[in-house]
C-alpha cells in the first residue's frame, strides 16, 4: 500500500518533477504533488509525496528529513489522514433566492 509524506519548506521554485527525482532515490514514487495558492498561483512551499511501500516511504523520509534541496532545508514526515474542508461556495456570486 502506498504511503503518503508531507515534505515542507521547499523552494518556491521547485518542480514536481524535481520532487519526483529526488525520492526514487528511495524508491518508487507513485506520486508527487506541490500545492499551490488558488489566488495567486506561486508555490505554497510543501507537497506530498507518496511511495509504493512502508519501506520505501520509512527510507525516504530517513534519507530527506533535515537534507539540503534547492537552498531549502527539508521537512518531511508521514503525512497525516486528515479530510479535506469544505470551503463552501457554489463557484462564484451570490444567491438571492431566485
Amino acid at each position: 500500500m502506498a504511503k503518503k509524506l508531507y515534505v515542507g519548506n521547499l523552494s518556491y521554485n521547485t518542480t514536481e518533477d524535481s520532487l519526483r527525482n529526488l525520492f526514487s532515490e528511495f524508491g518508487n514514487v507513485a506520486s508527487a504533488k506541490i500545492i499551490f495558492d488558488r489566488e495567486t498561483g506561486n508555490s505554497k512551499g510543501f507537497g506530498f509525496i507518496e511511495m509504493s511501500t512502508d519501506d520505501e516511504a520509512s527510507a525516504a523520509i530517513q534519507g530527506t528529513n533535515g537534507r539540503e534541496f534547492e537552498g531549502r532545508q527539508l521537512r518531511v514526515n508521514e503525512a497525516m489522514d486528515k479530510p479535506r474542508r469544505d470551503r463552501g461556495g457554489s463557484g462564484g456570486g451570490y444567491s438571492n433566492g431566485w
